[in-house]
């Protein structure tokens, strides 16, 4: 990302709610968060802190880490809500690849930037992983509209050339086409001005379906050569899936790997249906899941198993898979990834015994779910990110209780916090920081 712009030392006064890991939740009652340079430099009881205070949040707000939602396709915005009424395969076809090649027309590309990015801000989406359109200047304007309204973004340009896989309308003319438009796009962004260094690109096939071997051989080089993260998707349902397992013979997983995409913060999105083995091999290499717990309800076939995922070592986080699915709001995918789970562990067909419906041990709570939307994103990219702590950038979010807390004064902290998960949305949200500069 870009070289770093000294920032003056912000003084921030407010309680905290987050989760330094899976199992536990933390408050931290009136503190005074030191930032530097967008970096925290060290957290003080209220009690004992003695200098100047700049911004102090009302006692019905609390301060929670930015929301980090690993898999969005920007292009789809205009989509959002819409559509949901035919297979993955169809809807790609139908809704999908039509209005993503709209995006050829780059002002229709930064209007539609325009009126996402600072929506995304307003549901206290501090961190963004972005699936471009295959047009190297939208593309570009992508990162650049992050760059001016301050959100943290991997940004990728889409590639696609598999001539089965994608319209003739709307896909690289060749895989070498493709590949030098992948360069082409790390260089413009790389290349933009970013004094906050909050935009990097992000080396993006789309999946295997879309994509020739040719294509995902050279784009694998290519992250090895210039050592920057890689996203697709992987094991998304049955069609995906199965069409993998008969052109490569293997799991998305195993050719992924075989082919050198499967690396160090790989984000894997969806993995509906990846085995024990897959996890595993995932795990081993030290890639993550986007889990798209709301987007999988349409086209997933399956439920993603977090609880087994995060047994096995993997990575995961949360996202939106905007406009696979229909929300914005990392708040929303917290809440549904708990509802899914429990749908996984106790079984959705009633005509089976109670013994044989579910997966035992599968459910998570409130507190995994809140960490895969902060800290466990964080973790899948590899980024000090998702927890108020030093050393961590200050990425941040107010969010009022006041719409939220149902009797104020009359419950425990840990409940409030619950609460917050399972009701909390754009509407409860105040200012929002991102790398020490109030964005929102």
């Amino acid at each position: 990302m870009g070289g770093r712009l000294r920032n003056v030392t912000l003084h921030i006064r407010a309680s905290v709610f987050q989760t330094p890991n899976r199992h536990e939740f933390e408050y931290l009652d009136d503190v005074v968060i030191a930032v530097d340079a967008g970096e925290i430099s060290s957290i003080t009881p209220a009690a004992h802190f003695e200098g100047r205070i700049d911004v102090t949040l009302e006692a019905n707000t609390v301060l929670i880490p930015g929301l980090i939602d690993l898999h969005i396709h920007a292009p789809q915005w205009p989509q959002l809500g819409t559509g949901y009424d035919v297979p993955l395969d169809e809807w790609l076809f139908e809704y999908t690849f039509p209005i993503e090649a709209k995006c050829a027309d780059t002002a229709y590309a930064q209007e539609v930037w325009g009126d996402m990015v600072p929506a995304l801000l307003a549901n206290g989406t501090t961190t963004a992983v972005y699936y471009g359109s295959v047009h190297v200047a939208a593309t570009t304007a992508l990162a650049e509209t992050c760059i001016r309204h301050g959100q943290r973004a991997w940004v990728g340009r889409t590639a696609m050339d598999h001539p089965e896989g994608t319209p003739d309308y709307y896909r690289d003319e060749s895989a070498e086409v493709g590949l030098a438009a992948s360069r082409e796009s790390i260089d413009a962004i790389t290349a933009l001005d970013d004094p906050h260094s909050l935009v990097a690109p992000i080396i993006t096939p789309r999946f295997i379906p879309a994509c020739t071997d040719e294509l995902l051989e050279g784009l694998a080089k290519l992250a090895a050569e210039t050592g920057y993260l890689i996203q697709t998707h992987c094991s998304e349902n049955d069609w995906e899936h199965g069409y993998v397992l008969d052109r490569h013979g293997v799991s998305d997983t195993t050719s992924l790997d075989r082919i050198g995409l499967l690396r160090e913060s790989t984000v894997l999105a969806h993995g509906c249906l990846l085995g024990d083995d897959d996890l595993a091999l995932i795990a081993e290499r030290g890639a993550g899941v986007a889990h798209c717990p709301l987007s999988n309800v349409y086209f997933g076939d399956a439920v993603f198993p977090t609880r087994r995922a995060l047994d096995a070592g993997v990575r995961v986080g949360l996202g939106t898979d905007i406009a696979g699915g229909p929300s914005a709001s990392l708040i929303a995918q917290a809440a549904r990834a708990v509802d899914v789970s429990r749908h996984l562990e106790n079984g959705v067909d009633q005509r089976l015994p109670a013994s044989e419906r579910g997966v035992d041990n599968s459910r998570i709570d409130a507190t995994t779910a809140f960490y895969l939307a902060t800290l466990g994103g964080a973790e899948v990219l590899d980024a000090p990110l998702g927890l108020l702590a030093p050393g961590r950038q200050f990425d941040a979010v107010a969010v009022s209780m006041a719409g939220i807390d149902t009797l104020p004064g009359h419950d425990t902290t840990s409940r409030r916090f619950e609460r917050l998960v399972r009701l909390g949305g754009r509407r409860d949200i105040g200012a929002v920081w991102v790398a020490g500069r109030q964005v929102r």
